[in-house]
């Protein structure tokens, strides 16, 4: 469940977030809302690491892929945590992607599909990341989203089970949502 901290004037700034609690929740900013999220579960958490794990075995050097939580903090008031990002090595700072990451991947929960289908897909989309992807844990199915010519997104797959997915973006790798299920996927058949 997505619940607010506390009712104020104005929008949140990513100082903000400083003062928020150490309570086991996501906090996370777009345009100045604050959006709180609970811990994921276990099913979202396994999908978060093979594909983090497969990500950053096919990465160029140059780049790097990282699981939540880490910000991308590209405004004062915009501040997100995607489940996985990939990032040119060379804009990280210790604490903050302070650029658009290449690629961003949300793995819906029950507490965040919604928004990850909307706000933060806009969010994402006006900070210029090139590739979106969006893996439902429970099908498994993962959406591709790649902004076009005049920067939206347009969705260029829809991938389930055992179907491969052979992206380009941000470099070449494949992913089969069957098998970000990792030990899962053997007691779920």
């Amino acid at each position: 469940m997505t619940v607010m901290v506390e009712h104020r004037s104005g929008p949140y700034t990513v100082e903000d977030l400083e003062g928020m609690p150490d309570d086991g929740r996501r906090y996370e900013l777009v345009d100045g809302e604050l959006l709180v999220s609970p811990a994921p579960g276990y099913r979202h958490q396994e999908i978060v690491a093979e594909l983090c794990g497969r990500l950053r075995a096919a990465c160029p050097e140059d780049l790097t892929a990282l699981p939540a939580p880490f910000a991308v903090q590209t405004t004062a008031k915009t501040e997100v945590q995607p489940d996985v990002l990939v990032g040119r090595r060379a804009d990280f700072t210790d604490k903050v992607l302070p650029v658009a990451p290449l690629l961003a991947v949300e793995v819906l929960s029950p507490s965040t599909g919604i928004r990850d289908l909307t706000v933060k897909k806009n969010a994402y989309e006006r900070m210029g990341v090139v590739s979106y992807w969006v893996i439902d844990p429970q099908e498994p199915v993962m959406a591709v989203f790649e902004l076009d010519g005049e920067g939206h997104y347009r969705q260029v797959a829809e991938v389930k089970g055992e179907d491969p997915f052979d992206a380009t973006l941000p470099f070449p790798v494949r992913v089969v949502p069957a098998e970000l299920l990792g030990a899962l996927r053997e007691t779920s058949e």
